[in-house]
């Protein structure tokens, strides 16, 4: 009887958990570009590039994602302090992220418009929890129910960033992190 420990999937060579300085350099640089386009777009109320590019990068990078939302949510702190609302980023983000991970098949861009839709509507509710620790559950019900209108804007401004910008940057991501994977060392790019 064969060992389990014998089996194909335990002799696969491992997946490098290491960043290469090209990567540090373009994850640095990807949360840098995340944060000074929010800082660009702050006149318009809700109306912001984040979403679209934490799904960007969850779609490109897998796991690595992380990185480059950290570097723009670690940005969010230095500039404005910790607040309320930016302890949601060390959670939100990453929701946005998997649930972009998970559809990352998907090739329509109404498909991932309606995703980032449906992501900004519901920004203040995935927020909320964190209000439960400062204001209990009441407090936390109407702080959301107040942001409504605000998350409908959202809802309005990450759909159609996203219907628009979503397909061309991602072959233009993609085109650009498969050159680098190259470029290290022939290893073909990792899946996510």
């Amino acid at each position: 009887m064969p060992s389990p420990w014998s089996t194909p999937l335990l002799n696969r060579p491992p997946r490098r958990l290491t960043l290469s300085a090209g990567e540090v350099t373009l994850f640095g640089v990807l949360g840098a570009a995340t944060f000074a386009a929010k800082v660009a777009m702050a006149g318009l109320p809700n109306v912001e590039p984040t979403s679209l590019l934490v799904m960007l990068f969850a779609v490109t990078f897998g796991w690595k994602a992380v990185f480059p939302i950290y570097v723009y949510v670690s940005m969010e702190f230095f500039l404005y302090g910790i607040q309320l609302y930016s302890i949601s980023y060390l959670y939100i983000w990453l929701v946005l992220a998997a649930a972009a991970w998970l559809l990352r098949g998907m090739t329509h861009p109404v498909g991932w418009a309606l995703l980032s839709g449906v992501f900004g509507l519901l920004f203040g509710l995935l927020c909320a929890p964190v209000c439960l620790f400062t204001a209990g559950l009441h407090g936390a019900i109407v702080w959301w129910i107040n942001g409504i209108p605000f998350d409908v804007i959202h809802c309005a401004g990450n759909f159609g960033i996203a219907l628009v910008l979503f397909c061309p940057l991602r072959r233009l991501l993609e085109r650009l992190y498969q050159g680098m994977q190259a470029r290290r060392g022939g290893y073909p790019p990792l899946p996510p």
